[in-house]
C-alpha cells in the first residue's frame, strides 16, 4: 500500500505570537483550491484567557493564502463566536466553493465544560473570504466533521458528517444527507427525521466498536469515485490511541457504496511535531486538493501545527482498487452464521406464568436423531427455570412442555437457574448452571441419566455450587471427555473465560474450582467488556471448537465468536477469528430486554452443519446455522498466532 510523503518543510502553518487569538495552536486545515489560487481555513486556539464565567483556551477559525500548496500567507482571523450555539468556540472547518460563495462547515460548542449537548455543526457562508454574510446551526445532535460536497449527486447537494463524536461508550458514525437546496441544509426539522433513521444513512468505514472513526477532507472526484481522506483511531476509548489518516472510494453516484479503501494508514505520528504539543502523538485530516498529478492532505499534527503530505493520486486510487476490498466483499469473504428464516424459534407464552414474559439463552444437545433444548424461562415472579423443547431438524420445534423441567431447589438458587450448558459423559448428562440469590451469581452443577432424560423422568441430582461464595461466577461447562486424564471445566469470573482441571465431578467435599485464565478482553476488540464462552466446546480433527460470547464497552452489545482450542493442550488456543461470527443486526435481536444482545448456551452438529442456538435481545430463542468444515477452514486461514 502507498504512504503519504510529508513536505519536507512541515510544519507549514504554527502558532504565531503575534496574534493572541492563534498564539497558542494553529490547526487542522481546510484547503480550497481555484484559479486564484489556495485558500486555507484552520482551527486557530489562544491561551487560556478569561472567558465568560471561566477560563480557557478559545477556538476561533483563521484565513491565509498561497499561490501554491505549501507557503501559505496574510492570516487572519475569519470567523469567531457570536451566537449562543458557538458561544465557547468555533473549531475545525472544512471549505467549499458552491457558484460564487464559500459554505465554511465547522464545530460550534455553545457550552462549557464541552458535552454531546453542546457540541454540534454550524455553517458560515461568505462570498470574499473576509465579511461573514450568514452563519447558521446546522445540527441538531452531537456532531462534528462536516463538508459540503462540491457538486450535486443526483440532482441534490450532499453533506457527509461524522454523528456522536462524543457520546461514549457509542461510537461515531460516518453519514450522509442529501438536500434539494442549500437552505435546507440548516433545516432542523429535516435533521431530526434524518437522525431518527440515522443506521439508512450511515457509510459503514468501522471496522470495529472500539475504533473512531471521523470525515477528514472534503471528498475529491476521481474517474473510479470519491475519494474520502478520513481520520481513523485504534483503541479510541483507551489511553493508547492510535490516530492514523486512512482513504475510502465512494460511489459517484452512491456515498454509501464503498468501492474500495486502504487496509491501513497511509500516515501515522512519527515526526517530533506530531508528537509533541498539545496532544501528543496526533495527526487529524482536515484538507485536500489535487494539484497537478499529486493529492495534497493537510492534516493537524499534535492539535499545535498544520503539516501536509502528498501523493500521486493516480497511483493511490489505482492502488486502492487493486489491493482493498469493499466491505461487502470482505463481510461476504467472512465466514458467519445464517440465522433460521423463522427466528425465533421459542418465544414467551403468555397463559404460562413460568415463562409469560422471556424466553432465551437455551442449552442444546444432540441425542437419537433431535435436538433437546433447555431454554432459560422468566415470568412474573422474575425466577429463572428451565423449559423444555425440542427440534427434530435443529430449527422446527415439534415439541415443547408446558411446565417447567427445572426449577430452583436450594437457598443459593432462590432468585433463579440461570443459562444452563449441558454435556454428555458416558451416559450421564452434566447440566452446569448459574445460581442467582440476592445479585450474586455462583456456578452450580447437577446431573441426570441419559435415559431419565429421554424418557422426561426429570429426576435431576441435587444441586451442588462450586464455585466459591464470596466471588461471581457463571458460563460454565464441563468438556465431554477427559484430556490428559482430568476433567476440564470452563466458567467465567472477572470478565475471563477460565478452565480449572479436575480429578473428578464430585463437589460433595466442599471443594471449589479455580484455574487458569484462557482468554480475557481486549481494549482493541469487539469483545472489550468481557468475554465468556457460549455453547460446550465441540471436538473436531482440528481442535476443540469454542464459540464464545463477547461483550463490547464502547457500543454495549453482545456478539458471537469462534476459536480452536488445542485437543491436549486446551489453555492453548490456536486459531481465533478476528471478527464476529454474529453480532445483532435481526429486529428481534436489537429490541428486547436487553437490546443488541446475541448471547449462546447451546449448540451441535446435524450431519455438516453447526447449528447454534442463542438469546436474542434476552427475550427469544434463535438459531443460526454454518457449514462445519467452511468455520474451520476459516480458523485454521485466520491470521491469529498463539
Amino acid at each position: 500500500m502507498l504512504k503519504l510523503t510529508r513536505s519536507f518543510e512541515n510544519p507549514i502553518l504554527v502558532p504565531d505570537s503575534r496574534n493572541i487569538w492563534e498564539s497558542q495552536a494553529s490547526f487542522n486545515p481546510s484547503v480550497w483550491k481555484d484559479p486564484t489560487g489556495f485558500k486555507m481555513v484552520y482551527r486557530a486556539l489562544s491561551p487560556r484567557i478569561p472567558y465568560f464565567h471561566s477560563e480557557m483556551n478559545v477556538s476561533t477559525i483563521g484565513y491565509a493564502e498561497s499561490p501554491d500548496p505549501i507557503h501559505f500567507i496574510n492570516r487572519r482571523q475569519l470567523i469567531s463566536p457570536e451566537y449562543d450555539w458557538e458561544k465557547y468556540g468555533c473549531e475545525d472547518p472544512r471549505i467549499t466553493k458552491i457558484g460564487d460563495a464559500y459554505y465554511i462547515f465547522y464545530t460550534a460548542l455553545g457550552g462549557y465544560p464541552f458535552g454531546p449537548d453542546n457540541i454540534k455543526v454550524g455553517v458560515a457562508v461568505t462570498r470574499d473570504l473576509k465579511n461573514i454574510e450568514e452563519k447558521h446551526l446546522v445540527t441538531p445532535f452531537n456532531a462534528k466533521g462536516t463538508c459540503l460536497l462540491p457538486e450535486k449527486i443526483n440532482g441534490k447537494y450532499a453533506v457527509l458528517l461524522t454523528v456522536n463524536t462524543d457520546k461514549p461508550p457509542v461510537p461515531s458514525s460516518i453519514g450522509v444527507a442529501y438536500f434539494d437546496k442549500l437552505e435546507d441544509i440548516w433545516d432542523t426539522d429535516k435533521w431530526d427525521k434524518w437522525y431518527s433513521e440515522l443506521d439508512n444513512h450511515k457509510i459503514d468505514l468501522l471496522r470495529d466498536p472500539s475504533h473512531q472513526v471521523e470525515v477528514g477532507a472534503v471528498p475529491v472526484k476521481t474517474k473510479f469515485g470519491w475519494l474520502l481522506v478520513h481520520s481513523y483511531t485504534r483503541d479510541y476509548f483507551t489511553p493508547n490511541k492510535k490516530f492514523g489518516i486512512e482513504a475510502a472510494l465512494l460511489g459517484s453516484n452512491d456515498l454509501q457504496k464503498i468501492i474500495a479503501r486502504t487496509e491501513e494508514s497511509l500516515l501515522a505520528p512519527k515526526e517530533q511535531y506530531e508528537l509533541f504539543g498539545e496532544v501528543p502523538y496526533t495527526i487529524f485530516p482536515s484538507g485536500s486538493v489535487v494539484s497537478g498529478d499529486e493529492l495534497y492532505v493537510y492534516y493537524g499534527a499534535a492539535d499545535t501545527v498544520s503539516a501536509v503530505a502528498s501523493v500521486n493520486l493516480n497511483a493511490l486510487t489505482n492502488d486502492m482498487i487493486a489491493s482493498s476490498k469493499s466491505v461487502e466483499q470482505i463481510k461476504n469473504e467472512q465466514v458467519r452464521l445464517t440465522r433460521y428464516s423463522k427466528n425465533p424459534i421459542i418465544s414467551p407464552i403468555k397463559s404460562h406464568d413460568w415463562e409469560s414474559k422471556y424466553t432465551l439463552n437455551a442449552a442444546a444437545i444432540y441425542l437419537e436423531g433431535k435436538t433437546h433444548i433447555l431454554y432459560r424461562a422468566q415470568g412474573k415472579s422474575g425466577v429463572s427455570t428451565l423449559g423444555y423443547a425440542s427440534a427434530k431438524d435443529g430449527v422446527e420445534i415439534d415439541e415443547r412442555i408446558d411446565t417447567p423441567v427445572y426449577k430452583p431447589r436450594i437457598d443459593a438458587e432462590v432468585d433463579g437457574c440461570e443459562d444452563a450448558r449441558i454435556t454428555k459423559i458416558e451416559d450421564t448428562l452434566y447440566l452446569f448452571y448459574t445460581a442467582f440469590k440476592n445479585g450474586m451469581t455462583h456456578i452450580a452443577i447437577s446431573t441426570i441419566s441419559v435415559s431419565d432424560f429421554l424418557q422426561k423422568n426429570w429426576e435431576w441430582s441435587a444441586p451442588v455450587i462450586i464455585s466459591p461464595t464470596e466471588l461471581n461466577d457463571k458460563n460454565a461447562c464441563v468438556v465431554s471427555e477427559k484430556i490428559n486424564g482430568k476433567y476440564i471445566i470452563f466458567h467465567r469470573t472477572n470478565h475471563r473465560i477460565w478452565i480449572a482441571e479436575e480429578e473428578n465431578l464430585d463437589f460433595t467435599d466442599g471443594r471449589w474450582i479455580q484455574g487458569n485464565i484462557l482468554f480475557e478482553p481486549d481494549d482493541g476488540k469487539w469483545y472489550s467488556e468481557k468475554v465468556g464462552i457460549a455453547a460446550p466446546p465441540i471436538k473436531t480433527t482440528d481442535g476443540w471448537l469454542l464459540i464464545f460470547h463477547g461483550l463490547s464497552k464502547s457500543d454495549g452489545k453482545y456478539r458471537l465468536g469462534a476459536m480452536l482450542l488445542d485437543l491436549k493442550k486446551p489453555l492453548v488456543i490456536t486459531d481465533l477469528l478476528d471478527y464476529p461470527i454474529l453480532e445483532p443486526e435481526a429486529p428481534y435481536e436489537k429490541s428486547g430486554f436487553r437490546p443488541d444482545t446475541v448471547f449462546s448456551c447451546g449448540a451441535v452438529v446435524i450431519k455438516d452443519d453447526l447449528f447454534v442456538y442463542y438469546g436474542a435481545g434476552d427475550s427469544t430463542v434463535a438459531v443460526a446455522s454454518v457449514s462445519l468444515e467452511k468455520l474451520l477452514d476459516a480458523l485454521k486461514n485466520s491470521p491469529y498466532k498463539s
